[in-house]
């Protein structure tokens, strides 16, 4: 499969208080000036705003695949509230599971706050698209960033997904040498 040149990302809030305009997003911001200071490749970033709900998270995601999304990031909706559903919305439309990187960004969280433990972070491949929940703080997002990005150009470029390149000041991309 052709890779497309530019990369197509992007990041979903998932907050009720957000969508309603009574929250400042923070997140999605925030994940935004990770991935401009991070990836060095040509990418075009769409945020979006959603409410909780496991149904409505799971259609937007649907959306954003079907429309060619490379890599999809959601924030919010991963503790253990009642409404934080993300995590049953992504297995929702999931067709492969990466549970290593939910495993490393709580073991990076826990080594900062105690609370990461509640996290419910995931990742999962649904056709060629990579979707991964974050959390919501920006300092927490660039935590969890920097423990798993690395890992995600090479897991792009498995799934047939676009190509990027990161700064390796910031994060040296992992891809296998030729044999």
């Amino acid at each position: 499969m052709e890779q497309r040149r530019t990369a197509r990302i992007a990041i979903v809030t998932v907050s009720d208080r957000a969508a309603a305009g009574i929250y400042e997003d923070k997140g999605g911001p925030g994940a935004e000036a990770w991935l401009r200071e991070t990836i060095t490749s040509d990418i075009e970033i769409a945020r979006h705003i959603i409410p909780d709900g496991r149904e409505g998270v799971a259609a937007k995601l649907r959306e954003l695949c079907d429309a060619g999304s490379d890599l999809i990031l959601v924030t919010g909706g991963t503790g253990p509230a009642p409404r934080d559903l993300t995590p049953e919305a992504v297995a929702d439309v999931a067709h492969k599971e990466l549970p290593g990187f939910g495993e490393e960004m709580r073991r990076a969280s826990l080594a900062e706050v105690p609370t990461a433990i509640l996290s419910r972070q995931t990742a999962v491949i649904r056709d060629a698209t990579l979707i991964i929940t974050i959390p919501g703080k920006p300092s927490a997002i660039a935590t969890c960033m920097n423990a798993v990005f690395a890992a995600v150009p090479y897991c792009l470029d498995l799934i047939g997904a676009a190509r990027i390149e990161t700064d390796p000041a910031r994060i040296k991309a992992f891809r296998p040498k030729a044999k």
